[in-house]
């Protein structure tokens, strides 16, 4: 055989933590009908299904509140239509101004319905870790 039908080949091996990726990732498209939910991925479902919510509806309220009470300061500040911006600017501060409120009262519902079942798996939980 001449240099020119030579044949070469690299194999490089992934590492220990590039395997796991892959496999963090590759569990991710899996289906598995059959894989159990832990009691810890469970509780943080529920924390997280608590929260986000409260947090979704005061950006929905707080973020076009926002920009309407910016284009009413530019109305007054740019345009020179000061009373049509100073009540376009009242107008966006309402959304804002209910933005927290909405906030808790979501939160808090949020705990109530969901509170009893978060305490009852932390405390599982808090359980199996002290024996």
């Amino acid at each position: 055989m001449n240099n020119k039908e030579k044949f070469e080949y690299t194999y490089t091996a992934l590492s220990e933590k590039e395997r796991q990726e892959v496999l963090s990732i590759k569990d991710n498209y899996t289906p598995t009908p059959h894989k159990k939910e832990t009691k810890l991925e469970r509780l943080r479902k529920l924390d997280n299904k608590v929260t986000n919510n409260a947090t979704i509806i005061a950006l929905i309220l707080s973020i076009p509140g926002v920009l309407i009470f910016g284009t009413g300061i530019t109305m007054v500040l740019e345009w020179n239509l000061i009373i049509w911006g100073i009540i376009v600017g009242i107008i966006g501060a309402i959304p804002i101004a209910l933005a927290y409120p909405a906030y808790k009262y979501v939160l808090n519902k949020n705990k109530k319905k969901y509170g009893a079942e978060i305490l009852k798996l932390s405390e599982e939980l808090l359980e199996i870790k002290n024996k």
